[in-house]
């Protein structure tokens, strides 16, 4: 019997709207490059979720290429990035950064999370020209813990940064997860307000791939599209991506399927806290961190795929399980059926 699979929330293709906006646009001939109209009407939809007129929308093809385009594009090569220890470009990005010449000064955190108390102790360690310069500090939200910044913490940052004389960069791939978690109090527009840049994830959010940077900052505006260029990033049927988008945002479809996303992981950690387990992290978004039996993980495996995080001792392990746009409720149901 084939798995059913709790990985990721990118199993899947795409919504059936995307697919139908996709088909239906077909044969419609454009400019390319992402200087076509369904791009710009992408970018008008984003701008009225930000409340930001001002801020520049780029589309690009994945999380990775957004993160090494944003931030070699912004820092000169002395500057380095502050990170969390946990960060998807520290650990999940096979060096893209290091690879343009940028140091990742990694924090060890207790949940993935950074705050200036932590940045602070970065900045102190870097005091002259021998080393590099801290010049960006790179956040998620959601983290790769599950975890949401609130809007107290980002200001704080924000604040800390603009101080500082640093640029703050949130990395969006699960911001629509973040948005409409049930502790969120964060908007689009206070996120375009608090940071210089950002991105907004559309491969894991019911998107086929793509995702969005907006920058706010306009010092950092300038020749963009370069770096783009340069990186394999501008593509020539660019309004593929712009189409997903306008599609995401037309019409809420980016945040109701977020929700059902949370929704589906809040049934299964809800589920587990009956039965009395306990958590790596808060479960508040769609990805939950349970700490298992290992028994029971592998009595779990044998017909479900989800990620072993990390282990606590011989007997327990950290287990991170991910529901997506997509899932399928009945298969939640016989997944926590499994449950000891």
């Amino acid at each position: 019997m084939k798995k059913y699979s709790f990985k990721d929330d990118y199993s899947e293709g795409a919504h059936p709207e995307i697919l139908r906006i996709l088909t239906e646009t077909n044969l419609t001939q454009t400019t390319g490059y992402g200087e076509d109209v369904f791009s710009d009407k992408a970018r008008e939809l984003i701008k009225k979720y930000t409340k930001n007129q001002e801020a520049d929308i780029h589309f690009v093809t994945g999380g990775t290429q957004a993160n090494l385009i944003a931030i070699s594009s912004i820092l000169k090569p002395h500057h380095s990035v502050i990170a969390a220890e946990t960060a998807h470009i520290e650990v999940h990005e096979a060096g893209a950064v290091e690879s343009t010449g940028h140091k990742i000064n990694t924090i060890k955190t207790k949940d993935g999370k950074l705050n200036p108390g932590l940045i602070q102790k970065v900045l102190d360690a870097h005091i002259d020209e021998h080393m590099v310069k801290p010049k960006m500090v790179f956040i998620s939200n959601s983290t790769e813990t599950g975890l949401i910044y609130s809007l107290k913490e980002l200001k704080e940052l924000s604040d800390f940064c603009k101080n500082n004389n640093l640029y703050l960069y949130i990395d969006g791939a699960r911001l629509a997860s973040a948005l409409t978690s049930e502790k969120n109090d964060l908007s689009l527009k206070d996120i375009s307000e608090l940071t210089d840049i950002f991105y907004i994830g559309g491969t894991k959010n019911g998107a086929l791939l793509g995702e969005a940077i907006v920058i706010n900052n306009n010092r950092l505006k300038e020749d963009f599209r370069f770096y783009m260029k340069q990186k394999g990033a501008l593509l020539a049927k660019g309004r593929l991506i712009g189409i997903q988008f306008t599609a995401l945002f037309n019409n809420g479809l980016y945040f109701e399927l977020a929700k059902y996303a949370n929704e589906s992981a809040k049934k299964i950690a809800e589920a587990l806290k009956k039965k009395g387990y306990e958590f790596m992290t808060e479960p508040v978004t769609n990805q939950i961190f349970p700490i298992l039996p290992n028994k029971l993980i592998e009595k779990l495996h044998k017909k479900y795929d989800f990620y072993v995080w990390s282990e606590i001792d011989d007997e327990k392990s950290v287990v991170r399980i991910i529901c997506s746009w997509a899932t399928n409720e009945k298969y939640i149901n016989a997944f926590i059926d499994e449950i000891d």
